[in-house]
Order: structure tokens, then sequence, then C-alpha cells
């Protein structure tokens, strides 16, 4: 129960924050949200996008799920959570740029790694990670006598190209970034560093953002 209490306790400290005064950052948020940003992450506690990005609320629309991943376009009858998010964010509040942030020591990408997806009775995470199969193709056949930690992180920067491209999958995304009125953005946040880099098309590669 302690971790209960200190969430309660955190509540407190946040309500007075941004309940307590007159000047209340809500007050304009009760009217609704505008954000002009969606970025889609990972459900890794360690990766809260806020908290990296220093964005108070309203600023940003958020969705998380394991590795970060945004599976291709699908009509057939399943539930689409990150699709309906997606939908919701671009064709209802219209934000301008989507940012698929992915992370060092990935768990989901290591499991994907390593063939170990799901527990017994399970398979959620086995059928969800296979959507990133193409990217552990890709490294294995391109650094095939590499050591794994270097698999792993050339893997976790390489499904996030691959779910930049499943984004184009999307009709109503590809046709804003096409009239130039959604950029789409692959960031990669190096836990041990502290380092954040941004996916460049012009060199390929993530280099640094952050000083």
């Amino acid at each position: 129960m302690k971790d209960i209490e200190r969430f309660i306790a955190g509540f407190r400290r946040f309500r007075e924050d941004y309940f307590g005064s007159e000047y209340s950052p809500f007050e304009h948020l009760k009217q609704g949200q505008s954000p002009k940003t969606m970025i889609i992450g990972c459900s890794d506690s360690r990766v809260d996008p806020a908290i990296l990005t220093d964005c108070a609320p309203g600023d940003i629309f958020t969705v998380r799920n394991v590795a970060n991943l945004v599976p291709p376009f699908e009509e057939n009858g399943g539930l689409h959570g990150v699709s309906a998010a997606l939908e919701f964010a671009v064709c209802h509040l219209g934000v301008e740029h989507i940012i698929v942030l992915g992370h060092s020591q990935c768990g989901g990408i290591n499991a994907l790694m390593k063939g170990t997806c799901g527990c017994k009775g399970g398979g959620f995470i086995s059928r969800w990670m296979s959507i990133a199969t193409p990217a552990r193709e890709r490294v294995l056949a391109e650094l095939p006598e590499k050591d794994t930690a270097l698999q792993q992180r050339a893997a976790e920067q390489a499904a996030i190209l691959l779910s930049l491209e499943n984004l184009h999958s999307f009709p109503w995304i590809d046709e804003r970034v096409v009239r130039g009125e959604l950029t789409l953005h692959g960031w990669y946040f190096d836990i041990s560093a502290g380092e954040l880099l941004e996916y460049r098309s012009e060199t390929g590669l993530f280099e640094k953002v952050s000083k």
C-alpha cells in the first residue's frame, strides 16, 4: 500500500500546483484539448514522454505500448488501439507532428531478438511484437556476427523506422504528410548516456539532438 499512498499524496501536490490558484493551468484545458504533437512511446516505466520533454498537461497527445510500435493500416474486425489513437489525433485534433519515441534497453525488443516473447498460456506479447519481425530479420541479416547488445540497439532503432513506414500506410496520415500538414519524427532515448537521438533521413542515421 505504500506505493498507493505515495501516488495519492502525489495527486494532492498535483492538485495544489495545478488547481490551487486562480491562474490554474487547467483553466483553459477544461474547455478541451488542442495539442499539436502526438508521441507514440513505450510502456517502459523509465521512458515517460511528458517527463523527457518537460511538457505540461495539454502539450502532447500520447499513446504508449510495448516497444512503441505502430501496426500497419488494417480494416479488419480487430481491436486497434494504436490505430484509433492515431485517427483521433490526426483527424480530430489535427496534430502537426507525430513522434515515434524508442529507447535503449527495451524489454519488448529484447524478447523479440531472443525469441522469448510471451508467457505460458499468454501469447499477447508475441503476437504484438510480431509487428517488428521485419526489423529483427533486417538486423540479423545485416549484423549476423555482431554481439547481442549491438544487435539489440540496432533492432530498437530499426523498429522505430518500421513504425514510421507503417504510419505512411494510413491513407489520412500519408495524405497530410504529402501536403506538408503533418511531419513524422523518429526519436531514440539512450537511457545509459542520457542522450536523445533523432533519425535524419539525409544521413540515414540517428544523431544526437541533446548536448
